[in-house]
């Protein structure tokens, strides 16, 4: 019998450093830039000058002469070959949804669409020859604001479809039946608050560009890339193509980070198929920076009117929220859902009785707007909080009480929200008061006080957000009834190997959460072997031929769920092999601390690895019991997770030149349950620096004539570690019920929570000059203009 072992010290709750960072830091990745084949190519986008124009001519002629060119095509070249690039989520049945091309044929409809390809033999000719390529535009009028769109007369984006509005979705809680009629609550108001915001365009600022590399030699089409999705791409590129799926491969290597904007079935990818499928020899495209800023998709973009009702005590008694939605040119994957996510959450943690919101879907001269960290939440996060804080200003109230007078009470868990969510766990008191005490509130509400009556040059402000998010993107059977194209379910399988080593086989596909290091920690006490014995294999779908991918806080949420249940097979597949290697009855083990045990008998037992051996032998099995104890699990969830927290800022803004100092930053977040508090360390920070980010620099703006002004990071203002204060972090914890590990999404968290916490801090400090809103982001301009705009 094997000796009995000293029980393990648990992973799941341990401060791992990341399997995944020893390669990373010591340039030992294979990014998509990486792959080198023989007889390899590259290629290079010829992309539209202007923002609308019809094409009147290509001549690729110039290019075919430049020395290294293979091949060059325009978009009427591919016309009958390229398709159409899909959109997976048309929200409602009348949705207007243009083609979109990944190569423009006839009209250009924003300024760095692809018009032409030059493929030659290496990336500096092929960069060459594309600008050799003589294009003639004949200019068509542009169209850049949402409400001018939307007016009569407006130019159109796309003239056949007679509109520039692509949707109008509504979500009524009277009609839902998860609440009452909200324009009985606002005709019962004692006080309105009706307040317009605008969420500013958002460039995904990934550290790594896209890239792709398409080998279309063999009997397999192979495809490296830089995305979010490798199966979703799989599963896409044979659609549109109609190549068979069973003969693509798609690789996601070391991934370079994607925020989202790496959550798309990209006209690059489509671009590179076609060049190789065209010459036969591999091809490999990497976008310049200046390439990702015109061409990924972009972000948030969108008005937001809000109204909230209320009595006078404070209490919420109705809110509406109606969204004008900047689509761009065209739909993208999921695009017109990714504001609808948010639909669900306008409520946050607050107990409205009726609710309506309303998002109109408009088309525009600019890049396609798609998924961005937290897609939907964060703006919806902001305009509640937002207003909530408007409130407490009428009303006279801290805005903490006022919160405290509305939120869900920890004992009123599960609780169904009028937007027809349950929540099913959480506890607001205990992470704001944890964040109170953490950030000294009443000492800074004095100081900010002492600041006021000796008007201060500097003046000093308070933000609040509390919040709470959706996240898991699942169930499938929600997703169905949003016209969501996909499923939410993931997949996970445990191979056990003759040594006792495991393989891990997950269907997500990170790129820099660390799932090769969580997944091990979860596995390691689900099965009782070493970290260091387990391998996490992903981002390729010869090798995870199932998978949904990684996005919206989902892998952890239903993944990890996958991999627990998988886990949970082996030990029962094994089973029957432990008891017949301790001579006892299946009836008679029990598993604990990794090995299986006669009960009562605490001496000996067997391990996994025993078991694994003995299968892998296959000498002396039981009758009946199959060489294998290897298993796979599918998860679809039954509900989101609903992590929380609150964050709270104390802001210094100089009221002569509108210079914002973040002077401390506290976050305290609930998740459930911690798997790695490092790795949990590193995406709240990641997150509350991107919502920082958005409140203070970034804005992905365009000029009059449909240009991006904000073309390269010199203009696209990314804060670095000198524009930012120490983060104050910590945890609350409740556990997520439906999760037997108890924990919930981290990813987005703090995107979602930071915008309306900084910009709250920032008004707070303005209030007694009488403004009541900066328009983000909030630079010292914007400052200086907004108290301006009061002093006339």
């Amino acid at each position: 019998m094997t000796a009995t072992l000293p029980p393990r010290a648990a992973e799941v709750g341990t401060a791992r450093h990341r399997k995944e960072d020893a390669r990373l830091v010591t340039g030992r990745t294979m990014w998509t830039e990486n792959v080198v084949l023989p007889g390899m190519l590259h290629l290079a986008v010829l992309r539209s000058p202007v923002a609308h124009a019809r094409i009147t001519k290509v001549d690729t002629a110039p290019a075919r002469s430049m020395p290294g060119v293979i091949d060059v095509f325009s978009g009427r070249d591919v016309a009958d070959t390229q398709g159409a690039l899909p959109c997976a989520w048309p929200v409602t049945e009348d949705i207007v949804l243009p083609d979109r091309p990944a190569v423009a044929v006839d009209e250009v409809r924003f300024a760095g669409e692809a018009v032409a390809v030059v493929v030659a033999r290496s990336r500096a000719e092929a960069a060459d020859a594309a600008n050799a390529v003589e294009v003639d535009y004949d200019p068509l009028p542009v169209v850049l604001d949402l409400e001018a769109a939307l007016a009569d007369g407006a130019p159109l984006v796309h003239a056949g479809k007679g509109t520039n509005k692509s949707y109008t979705w509504i979500f009524d809680s009277a009609e839902a039946g998860t609440g009452g009629a909200v324009d009985a609550a606002f005709a019962d108001a004692e006080v309105v608050i009706k307040r317009r915001y605008r969420q500013q365009r958002l460039i995904p600022a990934f550290m790594e560009p896209r890239s792709v590399v398409v080998d279309p030699t063999g009997d397999q089409l192979t495809i490296w890339s830089a995305t979010q999705i490798p199966h979703i791409v799989r599963f896409l590129l044979a659609a549109v193509t109609g190549t068979p799926e069973q003969k693509i491969r798609v690789i996601a290597p070391d991934v370079g980070g994607g925020f989202g904007g790496k959550l798309a079935f990209i006209p690059e990818e489509m671009i590179t198929f076609l060049a190789a499928k065209r010459i036969g020899k591999p091809v490999k495209y990497t976008e310049s920076r200046s390439e990702t800023m015109v061409a990924a998709h972009h972000g948030r973009d969108m008005i937001q009117d809000v109204e909230l009702a209320a009595r006078r005590d404070g209490t919420v008694l109705g809110l509406k929220a109606s969204l004008t939605a900047n689509m761009g040119a065209y739909l993208g994957l999921v695009g017109p859902g990714v504001p609808l996510l948010g639909a669900f959450m306008y409520n946050g943690i607050y107990k409205f009785p009726a609710y309506r919101f309303e998002c109109t879907g408009v088309f525009t001269n600019t890049m396609v707007t798609d998924a961005y960290r937290g897609a939907g939440r964060p703006e919806a996060t902001y305009a509640l909080e937002r207003v909530m804080d408007e409130l407490a200003v009428e009303l006279g109230l801290d805005p903490i009480e006022l919160r405290r007078r509305n939120w869900i009470g920890h004992g009123e868990f599960p609780f169904t929200t009028v937007a027809g969510l349950s929540y099913d766990s959480g506890n607001y008191e205990a992470a704001t008061q944890r964040a109170l005490d953490l950030l000294g509130y009443q000492e800074l509400r004095a100081e900010q006080q002492q600041r006021r009556d000796s008007a201060d040059r500097v003046q000093l402000g308070i933000g609040v957000s509390t919040y709470t998010e959706m996240c898991g993107l699942a169930p499938s059977r929600v997703l169905g009834s949003l016209r969501y194209g996909a499923g939410g379910w993931e997949s996970a399988s445990i191979r056990m190997l003759a040594t006792g080593k495991v393989e891990v086989v997950t269907g997500t596909s990170p790129h820099g959460q660390g799932h090769e290091t969580a997944w091990s920690q979860i596995v390691a006490d689900e099965l009782g072997v070493a970290f260091e014995d387990v391998e996490v294999l992903h981002g390729d779908t010869r090798v995870a031929n199932k998978g949904l991918d990684t996005y919206g806080s989902r892998s952890l949420a239903v993944g990890g769920i996958a991999l627990v249940n998988a886990c949970q097979k082996v030990v029962e597949k094994a089973r029957p092999v432990a008891a017949h290697l301790l001579e006892c009855d299946v009836a008679d083990l029990e598993w604990s601390g990794g090995q299986f045990r006669v009960r009562g008998v605490p001496e000996g037992g067997r391990s996994l690895a025993d078991c694994a051996l003995a299968v892998f032998a296959a000498h002396d099995l039981p009758p009946g019991i199959e060489p294998n104890i290897d298993a796979e699990a599918v998860y679809d969830p039954v509900n989101f997770s609903f992590p929380h927290g609150t964050h709270l800022v104390a802001a210094e803004v100089d009221t002569e030149t509108g210079q914002v100092s973040i002077r401390k930053y506290v976050a305290v977040d609930d998740i459930g349950r911690v798997v790695n508090p490092l790795i949990v360390e590193g995406q709240v920070h990641g997150g509350v620096v991107q919502g920082i980010s958005q409140a203070l620099f970034e804005d992905g703006a365009y000029d009059a004539d449909g240009n991006l002004i904000a073309g390269n990071f010199a203009d696209y203002t990314l804060p670095s570690a000198a524009d930012l204060p120490d983060l104050v972090t910590d945890r609350t914890e409740t556990p997520a019920p439906d999760h037997p590990l108890g924990t919930k999404g981290v990813g987005e968290a703090g995107t979602i929570a930071s915008t309306p916490a900084v910009v709250n801090a920032i008004v707070d400090a303005l209030r007694p000059y009488g403004v009541s809103d900066v328009p983000m982001p909030c630079t010292p301009e914007h400052v200086w203009r907004a108290l301006k705009e009061v002093q006339k």
